[in-house]
């Protein structure tokens, strides 16, 4: 009798496992509508909907540097049914601020697959002096603290990779911290302030528009569409390669079929000619991993920039 209880219970689960999802699944955006992370989870939203015949449905749950929306996620059921755009801003940089967050990364959190995202750029006001990075340096290095830099906030993947610059390079330059990538944009074509260090995705008009210019990017190689910008790598700065990441997770204790089916289906998704083209003109480039290796990723990012966020003394807005 024992046997044949256990018998059903296997067949039981397995079929659940096998009907999921059997209704509209959640994917929380901890961030305002039409930044990066809501235009990948809206696309790979779009594609899983069409891949497995079901709902996916968006919900932006924005706020503390998308501590919140995590945070939301971590605390539902973990049968599938509701899961949370994370990345580096929500699930590397923020717990490692000051206030912490109410989550833990990787206790909390069973991560699922990356999407991948935009590098970070280092743009200048026409006005300055310095048409590529060698000399920006130099020009730093002539007046230590007489130059600026803006970020879309403190903490951010910006103001890390600015500040990792920084120290590799030996310039004094002031953090300017701003809410938002796009009013450090604005500040910067009005020649408030004559740098900023933000995500490619958010400078990306401007720049092709010539009203800024990009000196580098943190991207491991030139991206094609933007092939006159250097990387910092190139240019002699090897460990500053770094993307503004995005990915999808769900609470801890995901069932295992569940995340694997996710993650071949996201990979599928990424993959789709469309959706690469869609992700091209903003710098985007997908990266494909399996969820064990993207759960070790993420574990290697707290352990990466933890030491950075210490030295940066970046705290909570």
């Amino acid at each position: 009798m024992l046997r044949l209880l256990a018998g059903l219970l296997f067949v039981a689960l397995a079929f659940g496992a096998h009907a999921w999802p059997t209704k509209p699944v959640r994917i929380i955006v901890p961030f305002a509508p039409g930044g990066s992370a809501d235009t990948l989870g809206r696309l790979v939203a779009q594609k899983l909907s069409e891949q497995l015949k079901a709902s996916f449905i968006v919900e932006n749950r924005a706020g503390a540097g998308g501590s919140i929306g995590s945070e939301l996620a971590s605390n539902a059921a973990p049968d599938g049914y509701t899961l949370v755009v994370s990345g580096i801003a929500s699930h590397v940089i923020a717990p490692l601020l000051p206030q912490g967050t109410p989550y833990d990364p990787m206790r909390d959190f069973t991560h699922i697959a990356l999407f991948g995202g935009p590098p970070a750029v280092l743009a200048v006001h026409p006005s300055v002096q310095a048409k590529d990075l060698r000399e920006f340096v130099l020009l730093a290095k002539s007046k230590p603290g007489g130059l600026s830099y803006g970020s879309p906030g403190n903490g951010t993947q910006g103001q890390l990779v600015a500040e990792l610059f920084k120290q590799r390079a030996g310039i004094d330059v002031v953090h300017v911290p701003y809410k938002g990538a796009s009013a450090a944009v604005s500040d910067l074509m009005a020649g408030h302030v004559p740098s900023v260090c933000i995500t490619l995705t958010t400078a990306a008009s401007q720049i092709r528009a010539g009203r800024v210019r990009g000196l580098a990017i943190s991207a491991a190689s030139r991206l094609p569409d933007f092939p006159n910008i250097p990387t910092f790598a190139e240019l002699g700065y090897p460990d500053l390669v770094a993307t503004v990441w995005f990915s999808l997770s769900g609470p801890a204790n995901l069932p295992a079929d569940i995340v694997e089916r996710l993650n071949a289906e996201v990979n599928r998704a990424l993959d789709l000619p469309e959706v690469r083209e869609r992700l091209k003109p903003e710098g985007i480039v997908p990266m494909r991993l399996t969820a064990r290796e993207f759960s070790a990723f993420v574990a290697d990012e707290v352990q990466r920039w933890g030491p950075v966020v210490r030295a940066s003394g970046a705290k909570n807005d």
